[in-house]
């Protein structure tokens, strides 16, 4: 096989970017029908970013940073920081309109081995593991208006493997799994349908969280929330404090000036960092997009652009109706449920849910139907099983898309075991064991990992730029070479600080990473020989 993986390069008429049919007809070189339009590709940006994290993670962000304008400043901060990647990276999607994404920019600028290694954690982990999790929290809300619904209300009891881990099946992982299945099955009929969720539940998800804006922010021209989180507006209070893993290290915490409130932004940003990604989904389905040199750039800094404008506005909408201790301490970190709740009592718990509901199908469906696009690619450079390569009747990955299916609900299952600090197994009231999920585990340990694949794609545009001088650049990266070298310097401090503090939720991802080293190596000697499919 070629080392530049070059099945997947666009042809001579397409070297400079330019779609190789023309729009809405079937591209001759992969059967992919372009029908996604701008509106199409804004709604999987903004789907697949907007799920349940911003109506609970700023509860956490709000115990590590402390004050409400710090609380604002790290979801101003990560939404600048998302919204510049999501720009740099449109010179790479103008440069390599076709199926795959960020698995084609790191093969084109490193060599197959990276692009393997990216495409082989995102099916492990990244997109599997959050498909599973964002499958378990829609079925978690739908909990709130089934109660029957419940973690454990069990159809198979925990079976203990180990000391850390079970395997389970309640009626909340059952609903999980059928989601998944279900949306799994939709996407196998077509792009047409599967845009169409997408568009659907993406309005009405957007306009549910300005909903939730509108009230919160009605609500607190009555009250004195406002007033109050205004005079503490940059104070550190009631902070958590930060336990580095490495004893070399002392513990810290935003109240501990200049170089403890670093650390707690840089640490907060996990939460609101990751509660926007999966921004680059759009890029995995280039081969589908109308015009996609032009429409793909447009699309990531529109959905971008608007979730992060959602994301500060629902922030400030929380800190107008509460102070900040409620929203720092908010019942299971629910932080919209409390808001709503505040005016509304338990009809507030009910609404927040369905919003919920709404918005995590959305999420789901972009996903499910961007993720297959990668391994599609990953199949054609020879790199994973040839079946993954063909395109159903309905022009779409179907052996891909249901080999992602069937590994994500798979995820649902296992259950790791919960402990106490002294060891022993974490029990509740009525002494029954508590567990916890496994995807939760894996979306720890690869929340480094997936920044770490950003920064080499930004990297990227560098290293392409003198590599690949001659290929034409219809959108270029904002602030050439500025710009993007404040990103990479953004994330790697963020990344530093993840080593440093985080080392027991840091390394397990490079771990997960490496383990397609041998993947690779064995994919190539053992599949190398072959032509790839048609």
């Amino acid at each position: 096989m070629s080392q530049t993986g070059s099945t997947l390069r666009p042809a001579s008429g397409a070297a400079s970017g330019r779609a190789a049919t023309p729009a809405g007809d079937a591209d001759a070189r992969t059967g992919f029908i372009r029908e996604l339009r701008l509106f199409d590709c804004t709604m999987i940006v903004a789907g697949s970013m907007i799920g349940s994290g911003i109506y609970i993670t700023s509860a956490d962000i709000a115990r590590q940073v402390g004050a409400p304008g710090w609380l604002i400043g790290t979801w101003i901060i990560s939404g600048l920081l998302t919204l510049l990647a999501a720009l740099c990276y449109g010179e790479l999607a103008g440069m390599f309109p076709q199926a795959g994404g960020q698995y084609v920019y790191l093969r084109e600028a490193y060599g197959p081995l990276f692009g393997f290694l990216y495409g082989w954690t995102l099916f492990l982990v990244i997109q599997t593991g959050t498909i599973a999790a964002v499958g378990v929290a829609f079925a978690r809300f739908l909990g709130v208006l089934v109660p029957a619904v419940s973690p454990t209300a069990w159809i198979i009891r925990p079976i203990n493997l180990s000391e850390n881990y079970a395997l389970s099946l309640s009626w909340q992982q059952l609903i999980g799994v059928l989601m998944i299945a279900l949306l799994t099955a939709v996407n196998t009929r077509g792009l047409r349908i599967g845009k169409l969720v997408q568009n659907v539940f993406t309005s009405v998800k957007t306009l549910s969280l300005l909903a939730v804006i509108a009230f919160g922010l009605i609500v607190g021209m009555g009250g004195t929330s406002l007033g109050e989180n205004l005079r503490q507006f940059w104070t550190p209070a009631n902070v958590n404090t930060i336990k580095p893993d490495l004893s070399a290290l002392a513990p810290t915490s935003a109240a501990m000036g200049i170089g403890g409130l670093l650390v707690a932004i840089c640490i907060a940003q996990v939460g609101s960092l990751f509660s926007s990604d999966a921004w680059n989904n759009v890029t995995f389905a280039a081969g589908e997009v109308k015009q996609a040199e032009r429409t793909v750039p447009l699309a990531m800094a529109a959905g971008t652009g608007l979730v992060t404008l959602l994301y500060v506005l629902a922030n400030v909408a929380y800190l107008a109706a509460m102070p900040l201790a409620r929203v720092q301490g908010a019942p299971d970190d629910r932080v919209a449920t409390a808001m709503l709740g505040s005016v509304l009592g338990d009809s507030g718990a009910k609404v927040m849910a369905a919003a919920i509901l709404v918005s995590t199908f959305g999420c789901n469906n972009g996903l499910i139907l961007a993720g297959a696009r990668v391994y599609y690619a990953m199949a054609k450079d020879r790199l994973f099983f040839p079946s993954i390569g063909r395109l159903n009747a309905h022009r779409v990955p179907q052996m891909g898309l249901l080999l992602q299916g069937v590994w994500a609900c798979l995820l649902v299952l296992p259950r790791t075991r919960l402990k106490t600090a002294a060891g022993a197994p974490l029990q509740d009231a009525g002494g029954m064991e508590q567990y916890g999920n496994l995807y939760s585990d894996l979306l720890d340990y690869v929340v480094f990992s997936a920044l770490l694949f950003y920064v080499l794609t930004i990297i990227g545009i560098f290293v392409l730029r003198r590599k690949r001088p001659e290929m034409a650049r219809p959108f270029k990266a904002p602030g050439y070479p500025l710009l993007p070298a404040f990103y990479v310097a953004a994330a790697t401090l963020i990344m530093a600080v993840l080593i440093l503090y985080k080392t027991r939720t840091t390394w397990p991802g490079l771990v997960i990473v490496l383990t397609g080293l041998p993947v690779y190596l064995l994919w190539r000697r053992s599949l190398g020989h072959r032509s790839p499919a048609p």
